[in-house]
């Protein structure tokens, strides 16, 4: 059995998110590496967590928001 691989809520404990959050975040590719197999995830050992990317208190990202200025 290859030990190189954690389960999503592994990565959860290591991220200090949910495990939803995590299987999310493998559902839309954010994380680099990731696996699905027979309905689950498996996430590489060591796999940095990915940035959040959702907007806070319903506001566009700053960057977004920069862009949009000159409109």
């Amino acid at each position: 059995m290859d030990f190189n691989w954690m389960t999503p809520q592994e990565a959860a404990d290591e991220w200090g998110i949910s495990n939803r959050r995590v299987q999310a975040l493998c559902a839309n590719g954010q994380v680099k590496g990731v696996v699905r197999l027979k309905g689950g995830w498996l996430i590489p050992k060591g796999t940095p967590k990915p940035p959040d990317g959702r907007a806070r208190n319903g506001r566009k990202p700053a960057s977004h928001q920069k862009e949009n200025e000159h409109e």
